[in-house]
C-alpha cells in the first residue's frame, strides 16, 4: 500500500500573518499519512496530519525519539537543534527520569510564585512602555523581553546575561543563518549552562539550574543531561512564547470583533487563549520526528521499521472531525482538546507558564492601553523569514 505513494518535496514558504501552509492543508484532507522530503538531511519521512493519527504516533512506544541519534533525517533546519542526550530525544525510562527532575519547577505549589513573578515583570514592561509613549514596537518592548525575563528568572540567569541568551536563541532557531552559526550558538549556550550548573553545585539555589545541579550531585542526571535540559528549557521558554504571544496580539489587533468581545468579557480570556493556541499556525513545517522501531500501521498506511515519522500538531488542530469549523477563530469553543503543546511523553512541561504569560499579557495590554492599535497598515507588517517558529518581526503600535 505504501509503495505507490509519492514523495512531496516540501520547502515551507515564509507565510505572512496567520496564513496556513497550503501543502499541510491539502495533505490533511487528501493524503493524511504522506511521504515528505524537507530541504536538509537525507531521504524522506512520513507525515501524519490527522488528529487521531498524530496522537497515536506521539503516544505509541514503538515510535522512538532516542533512535534519532546518529541519523540525518530529512528536516527543515540545516542543523539538528537538540543537544545530544537532551530530553527531547530521549525515550522512557530515561525521558521519565529527566522529566521528573524538571517537573519540580512546575508543581502546584510553584504556580502562584510563577504567576506573581510574571505579573511583576509584565507590569514593569508596561510601565516603561507608558512612560516612553507611542509609537513603539510591541515585540521589542513586551513580547520578546517578557518571556525571556521569565525563563531567565526560572533558570536563575542574571539580567546581564539575557542579551546573550536572546542572541543565541534567535540563531539556534533560525533556518536562515546557516549550520555553522547555529551550532556555535548552541555550543555557546551549552558552555554557559555547563559552567552555571557546576557553580550551582557548590553554591546551591532554588532556581531550576539549582534543581538540575542537585540532580547531578545526586547522580539522578549526568552533567551532559542537565545541560541539555537547561538549553531546551531556555530556548523553548523564550522563543516560543515570544512568537506565539506576538501572533495572539496580532490576531486581536486585526480582528476588532474578537478584541471587543474579550474586553467586554475579561473572564473569557483563558478560553480565548486556548482557542488562539489551537488556531495560530505557530511554526513552519514540523518539529522532531520519531523512528518506527517495527512495522506499524498509521491511518491505514504501513510505516516500515526504521523509517522516520513526523506529526503535524498544526493540522491536528484543524481536523474537522474534532473541531467544528476548524478554520474559524471561535472564542465560544469551550471543548478544545488542541495539541499545541504536543501530546504524550513529550508534552511541553512549561505549558502552564506559557498559558500564564499569555493570559496576563492579553489582559494587561488592553487594561493599560485601551486604545491600543496598529501604527501602520496591516499590509506593511513584516514577518520573520527563515525561522522555525512563525511570528512578526515587529508590531508597531500606538494608543
Amino acid at each position: 500500500m505504501t509503495v505507490a505513494q509519492p514523495i512531496h518535496f516540501w520547502t515551507p514558504p515564509d507565510l505572512p500573518g496567520l496564513s496556513f501552509d497550503p501543502l499541510l492543508a491539502r495533505l490533511l484532507h487528501e493524503e493524511p499519512v504522506a511521504r515528505v522530503r524537507l530541504p536538509y538531511g537525507d531521504g524522506h519521512a512520513w507525515l501524519a496530519t490527522r488528529y487521531d493519527d498524530v496522537r497515536f504516533v506521539s503516544l505509541d512506544p514503538r515510535f522512538s525519539r532516542a533512535a534519532l541519534h546518529g541519523r540525518t533525517v530529512t528536516r527543515l533546519a540545516p542543523h539538528f537543534i537538540p543537544m545530544d542526550g537532551a530530553m527531547g530525544i530521549a525515550d522512557p525510562p530515561d525521558h521519565t527520569r529527566m522529566r521528573r527532575v524538571v517537573s519540580r519547577a512546575f508543581t502546584a505549589r510553584k504556580i502562584p510564585w510563577l504567576r506573581d513573578q510574571a505579573q511583576i515583570v509584565l507590569d514593569g514592561l508596561l510601565d516603561a512602555m507608558w512612560r516612553d509613549g507611542p509609537p513603539t514596537d510591541l515585540v521589542a518592548r513586551v513580547n520578546q523581553p517578557f518571556p525571556m525575563a521569565m525563563v531567565c528568572r526560572l533558570m536563575g540567569v542574571p539580567a546581564e546575561d539575557r542579551a546573550a541568551m536572546g542572541t543565541w536563541t534567535e540563531t539556534i532557531m533560525s533556518a536562515a543563518r546557516g549550520r555553522e552559526a547555529s551550532e556555535q550558538a548552541k555550543a555557546n549556550m551549552g558552555e554557559y549552562y555547563t559552567e552555571f550548573i557546576q557553580r550551582r553545585r557548590s553554591e546551591p539555589d532554588d532556581d531550576l539550574t539549582g534543581v538540575l545541579a542537585e540532580a547531578v550531585e545526586g547522580d539522578v542526571l549526568s552533567l551532559h543531561e542537565a545541560v541539555g535540559l537547561a538549553v531546551l528549557i531556555q530556548i523553548g521558554g523564550a522563543h516560543a512564547v515570544r512568537n506565539n504571544s506576538s501572533n495572539m496580539v496580532y490576531a486581536l489587533l486585526t480582528r476588532p470583533a474578537h478584541l471587543a468581545r474579550l474586553r467586554a468579557e475579561p473572564a473569557l480570556v483563558p478560553q480565548a487563549v486556548e482557542e488562539l493556541l489551537r488556531y495560530i499556525p505557530h511554526r513552519n513545517a514540523v518539529g522532531l520526528p520519531r523512528i518506527a522501531m517495527e512495522d506499524v500501521e498509521v491511518g491505514g498506511v504501513l510505516i516500515p521499521t526504521g523509517e522516520a515519522v513526523y506529526v503535524s500538531y498544526l493540522t491536528a488542530n484543524r481536523d474537522p472531525d474534532v473541531f467544528a469549523n476548524p478554520d474559524e477563530l471561535d472564542f465560544d469553543r469551550a471543548a478544545n482538546p488542541h495539541v499545541s503543546f504536543g501530546y504524550g511523553p513529550h508534552h511541553c512541561l512549561a505549558s502552564t507558564l506559557a498559558r500564564i504569560e499569555s493570559e496576563l499579557l492579553l489582559r494587561g495590554l488592553w487594561d493599560r492601553f485601551p486604545t491600543l492599535r496598529l501604527a501602520v497598515p496591516e499590509e506593511q507588517l513584516r514577518w520573520q523569514r527563515g525561522s522555525l517558529l512563525r511570528g512578526p518581526e515587529a508590531l508597531p503600535v500606538e494608543w
